[in-house]
């Protein structure tokens, strides 16, 4: 029997409110549990001592046992130092990107925008030159 420690929601519409609880995996989210560990009521304040309350030597207890987390919970037993750091999962899908066709065009936009900006850059850069050659040649002619 696989056991995890997750929420399970209790309040009203609109108005949730969670207990931390030690259940079977295969047991329906607001179905049957093992033990209730703690509480969650997000509608306090962050800084709000009531917002998470936990049984902590419970958590151990089952945590030695090799229960599971979710993702939720683990987060609050690693800011109660139950838990290593939690760390957020930050790999990307492909999901969100542009079709490969979209792609290729703002690549090629961006080429040429690139390349556009070189030409003005080489034209500054050669008008500047022209400039300074002229500019010792008007010095040099002698003054009438």
């Amino acid at each position: 029997m696989s056991v995890k420690i997750r929420l399970s929601r209790k309040g009203t519409k609109k108005r949730p409110f969670y207990h931390i609880v030690v259940a079977n995996s295969r047991n329906a989210r607001d179905g049957s549990f093992i033990e209730k560990v703690g509480t969650y009521n997000p509608m306090l304040a962050r800084e709000d001592e009531k917002r998470i309350t936990l049984v902590t030597d419970r958590i151990k207890y089952w945590l030695s046992q090799g229960a599971q987390t979710t993702d939720k919970v683990v987060r609050f037993l690693s800011d109660a130092g139950l838990a290593g750091k939690y760390v957020v999962n930050t790999k990307q899908t492909k999901k969100p990107l542009p079709k490969a066709k979209a792609q290729e065009r703002a690549k090629a936009l961006a080429e040429k925008l690139k390349a556009e900006e070189e030409a003005k850059k080489q034209a500054e850069e050669q008008a500047k030159a022209e400039f300074e050659a002229e500019a010792p040649k008007a010095e040099e002619t002698p003054a009438a």
